[in-house]
């Protein structure tokens, strides 16, 4: 009998990593966990298994490289294991958003429209929320790619497919956390050091060591106008001819952030003090910026953040918060959730609590970033002056 064995291979791409963001979420009990480690994808062989036989020949099935064989994303796709979390969609794209300038995606869309606009500037953000940004201050001149957009699916478990890795790889200016959110990029710009990419990282822009705690940088007030203002300078470094209009375009976006913070000051000249329950540390920033006291224990906001189950005395805590009325709003995450938070929202509701939800990536369609924050920041004023929930936007 004579056997037919099919061999596929992949040019030109060796050594691409398949990287696979941990950032400070082990893996839950129960979640699948199948190692993904740097592969090189070259001459790689395909696994055959017998699906049919004849006289003399068997048939050999071969299974196609992609995401079931080396858990590789397809162009613009995010994948990660959902477990207890929120089943994540089969893919997460870049989305398209129209704001000052334009956000492309998905990811495989937007390198094709970057090709056929050479006159544009290629610049990716890790997060969609800096991906906004930057194409509100590069306008038309600009074309900005977010890597992660999606805010249903879990961002702490983003895997960066070879073709996030061409996109980065490609860009004249790129805009990540830090904070250990995103190392994906740092392991790809390392992979592929560039002297013509400009990079933003805001732990470094901020001057924040990596002992900080909370890496949710973009609900802190003062983070976005230092981001925006070093998106221009890098931008006005790579096209220095239309410097005027990377500088008109920051003002713009500078005096558009007043309504959100005339809404954080009424927050907190009349509300100053209230106290509030969280799952996790992602909205922490604005409520300190509004004068709002955070009463869940740091450890219990801490290990829901890195996925691992907190202590019963802390659970206890947080219940007695909510169900004795300890608090007067409770902030939820609503892009990461488990049994443990769901329980906690139940209670709020139950508890006659107002619920506000908060994300770890912009929500799209319908918002830019300044009116994300001030849509956020609106709903903390409705639940403390009237009780009333907005658990998603």
């Amino acid at each position: 009998m004579t056997a037919i064995l099919i061999v596929i291979t992949i040019p030109d791409m060796n050594c691409i990593e398949v990287l696979r963001r941990r950032h400070r979420r082990p893996r839950q009990q129960g979640r699948s966990n199948v190692p993904i480690a740097s592969v090189p994808i070259a001459s790689v062989p395909i696994a055959s298994v017998p699906i049919a036989s004849v006289p003399g020949v068997a048939v050999l099935g071969v299974a196609v490289l992609g995401v079931a064989v080396l858990g590789l994303a397809a162009p613009g796709i995010a994948t990660g294991a959902a477990g207890a979390r929120r089943p994540a969609p089969a893919a997460t794209r870049a989305s398209s958003r129209s704001v000052t300038g334009r956000v492309d995606g998905p990811i495989g869309a937007a390198k094709r429209r970057a090709k056929s606009s050479p006159g544009r500037i290629v610049a990716v953000g890790a997060e969609n929320q800096y991906a906004n940004v930057i194409a509100q201050i590069g306008g038309r001149y600009v074309a900005a790619t977010a890597i992660e957009s999606n805010p249903n699916t879990d961002p702490h478990d983003f895997e960066a497919s070879p073709h996030v890795a061409q996109l980065v790889q490609s860009a004249r200016l790129v805009v990540q956390n830090g904070l250990g959110y995103d190392t994906y990029m740092n392991k790809i710009e390392q992979a592929s050091p560039s002297s013509k990419r400009f990079v933003v990282d805001v732990q470094t822009l901020l001057g924040l060591p990596n002992s900080t705690r909370n890496p949710h940088l973009w609900y802190q007030p003062s983070t976005m106008p230092k981001v925006a203002a070093a998106i221009a300078r890098d931008l006005a470094s790579i096209e220095p001819a239309h410097r005027q209009a990377f500088d008109a375009n920051l003002r713009a976006f500078d005096a558009s952030l007043e309504p959100w913070y005339r809404a954080i000051d009424r927050l907190r000249s009349q509300d100053r003090g209230a106290k509030a329950a969280t799952t996790e540390p992602v909205g922490d920033y604005l409520l300190d910026a509004a004068g709002i006291t955070i009463s869940t224990p740091w450890a219990l906001q801490a290990d829901i953040m890195n996925g691992v189950d907190p202590a019963p005395q802390a659970v206890t805590v947080e219940d007695q918060l909510l169900s004795r009325h300890e608090v007067k709003v409770f902030v939820y995450n609503e892009q990461v959730t488990d049994s443990v938070t769901a329980s906690f929202l139940a209670l709020a509701r139950r508890s006659g609590v107002p619920v506000v939800g908060v994300y770890e990536r912009m929500p799209t369609p319908g918002y830019d970033y300044q009116s994300w924050m001030l849509a956020e920041t609106t709903a903390l004023e409705r639940a403390l002056a009237h009780k009333t929930s907005t658990a998603r936007l």
